[in-house]
């Protein structure tokens, strides 16, 4: 039987003409999610992220209202914060670095059929995850074996192409590698925390993960990619990365890590507890000031004029914020004796600085790798700000306020409409062939 025009299409080398695109087939078909690393790990994140958006909003919404009586069998905040950090982004972590990675590295890129299996483990050990939630403990604690699994079978895949690679600049890709290990041993932990019962332990974890994992794993990209994108989007712009700007966020993830297990093991009293919190305090406000500086010299106030590249700035910005906003809270914590703010700032950590960065990379690799134009249309300007909007809602709801509640659950629903239409309308790209009729 001959192949399929589409097919042979496909294969051809050199740019395809105007009458070759007519004939891709631009059905969805699930068989095209296999085409490419990307396609898969995006699509599944996806549908994690969706999926954990709208299990947010359902809780939110049955906590101002008893209209859902909703069960719980294990802690909803800790359920939420278990997801949103191991759940989702390590799948685009796994699209992304199996794409970018081999060009790092000098090495072939993997054939994805050997990302399938790892990805559904981790892709369906979430989903089962969130109904072991409100269902019965042992279903949650056999859904995080199952992701452990398959996040630690992905890190041996990517650190398998960085032994093969004779690369001489392999920095940030092992940064990176070493960053999945310590995911796999915070998601571990998180698991053995579930079994042993101990919600302080699996904080702990989880702020590991967080800091040690995802942070870092953002920060190796953004040191590498942003001045990239910044210089070939704006010639008169220098991609300037000096290493030190590296390891200055790598030591503040490392920093936020080791006080998750200070504070955890409350080995501080009195005037050392004061002292620790004033010295925390001064170095994330310096750190912060310091990564605020590094955003202007990235060419901040130049990528206003490239929406895309502004998305990209703008959440790199919002780390720096972050950083500045838990100083304060650190200081309002020790002046008024009680904690003020500490919501506010890991939520302009997660949602202002890791899921503007995630919308505008993700948004960005997935135009360029499906034929389209690497530009931030309307849609995706509107859905950008919706979750500034979304960022900002979330922090004036960690203010103790009696609309607190309220104030939050808008918050939760704008995410939930932000990650909702983008997640379809993406997720529709990764099963359809490249409008431009190019492989990949």
């Amino acid at each position: 039987m001959s192949e399929p025009p589409v097919i042979a299409l496909r294969l051809k080398p050199g740019k395809p003409s105007a009458s070759e695109r007519a004939m891709v087939d631009h059905r969805w078909r699930v068989g095209h999610l296999m085409l490419a690393p990307h396609r898969l790990g995006f699509f599944l994140a996806m549908l994690v992220l969706v999926v954990a958006a709208l299990w947010w909003a359902l809780v939110q919404l049955d906590r101002v209202s008893s209209v859902l009586s909703l069960p719980y069998a294990l802690s909803p905040s800790l359920v939420h914060g278990a997801v949103m950090t191991f759940g989702f982004i390590p799948l685009f972590f796994s699209g992304f670095l199996f794409t970018a990675g081999p060009k790092w590295l000098g090495v072939t890129p993997p054939q994805t059929r050997q990302l399938l299996v790892p990805l559904l483990l981790q892709a369906s050990g979430w989903m089962l995850w969130l109904i072991g939630a409100h269902l019965h403990g042992l279903m949650a604690l056999v859904a995080l074996v199952l992701s452990c699994v398959g996040l630690a079978w992905v890190t041996a895949l990517f650190w398998g192409l960085i032994r093969r690679s004779e690369a001489e600049d392999q920095l940030h890709a092992r940064t990176a590698g070493v960053a999945c290990v310590v995911g796999c041993l915070s998601l571990g932990g998180l698991a053995l925390s579930l079994l042993l019962g101990e919600p302080a332990l699996a904080r702990a974890c989880v702020l590991t993960g967080l800091w040690g994992f995802i942070v870092v794993v953002y920060v190796v990209v953004a040191h590498r990619m942003i001045p990239f994108f910044t210089s070939s989007a704006m010639p008169l712009v220098n991609a300037w990365r000096p290493s030190w700007a590296l390891w200055l966020m790598l030591g503040v993830a490392a920093f936020e890590v080791a006080a998750a297990w200070v504070e955890h093991a409350a080995w501080l009293r009195g005037f050392a507890e004061a002292g620790w919190m004033f010295a925390r305090g001064a170095l994330e406000l310096v750190s912060g000031g310091v990564l605020l500086w590094l955003a202007v010299v990235w060419g901040l106030v130049q990528s206003l004029k490239n929406r895309l590249l502004a998305m990209l700035h703008i959440g790199f910005v919002w780390l720096g914020l972050s950083l500045l906003l838990a100083g304060v809270s650190q200081w309002l914590s020790l002046w008024q004796g009680t904690p003020v703010l500490a919501l506010g700032s890991l939520h302009a950590l997660t949602m202002g600085c890791l899921a503007s960065l995630m919308l505008a990379m993700v948004t960005r690799v997935s135009c360029g790798h499906s034929g389209r134009a690497l530009v931030a249309d309307n849609l995706t300007w509107a859905l950008f700000c919706l979750l500034q909007l979304a960022t900002l809602l979330r922090i004036g709801a960690a203010a103790q306020s009696p609309f607190a509640a309220w104030v939050l659950l808008g918050a939760v629903l704008t995410w939930t409409s932000v990650m909702g239409v983008w997640g379809v309308r993406l997720g529709s790209w990764y099963g359809r062939l490249r409008a431009d009729a190019r492989p990949g």
